[in-house]
């Protein structure tokens, strides 16, 4: 078994973090809202935005409905922000 680890900012727990939290906020959901309408608890998607906790697919499939996007989207590399680029 290797040794090697996927650096964070690659990692896929930091990617769906990233994304989710930016489609949640351009879409104008709160935590909780965006918690009812995945039926999750109110602070699981808070654990979710911090990297608190993992998300299993079926999970990851229940964001992605909730958001009308498809779960590849909560995957891929998160757009910087050009303020970030410097």
């Amino acid at each position: 078994m290797s040794t090697n680890t996927v650096p964070i900012k690659n990692a896929a727990r930091s990617r769906i973090a990233a994304n989710l939290k930016r489609l949640r906020i351009e879409q104008g959901l709160s935590q909780e809202r965006m918690a009812e309408l995945a039926d999750f608890h109110r602070t699981y998607v808070s654990q979710l935005e911090r990297c608190v906790t993992n998300i299993s697919i079926d999970g990851l499939e229940r964001i992605a409905h909730a958001l009308g996007v498809d779960v590849v989207d909560l995957l891929l590399e998160p757009v910087r922000d050009k303020k970030e680029d410097g």
